[in-house]
């Protein structure tokens, strides 16, 4: 199993301790690119299928709230992606 594999899998099981710089990574490899916001606001964008995830950075920890991995899983889930 690839370590990529390995952060999807663990991604799906919604851990309390996903952060940022994995959720940076998984997004990358599912081709989505990050563009910074406004303040901690980011999208990361994916152009080959014109989808946008729109959230807040986590602070002052990396660690992403509970919400915002359910929003995630969703939006992937809606692309078929996960």
């Amino acid at each position: 199993m690839t370590k990529v594999e390995k952060l999807i899998d663990r991604f799906k099981q919604k851990p309390k301790d996903f952060s940022f710089d994995e959720l940076r990574k998984l997004l990358g490899f599912l081709g989505y690119q990050e563009k910074q916001g406004a303040g901690s606001r980011v999208v990361f964008v994916n152009e080959k299928l014109d989808h946008k995830i729109k959230l807040h950075k986590p602070h002052p920890e990396n660690i992403l709230k509970r919400y915002q991995v359910d929003l995630i899983s969703k939006e992937l889930a809606k692309k078929r992606l996960l």
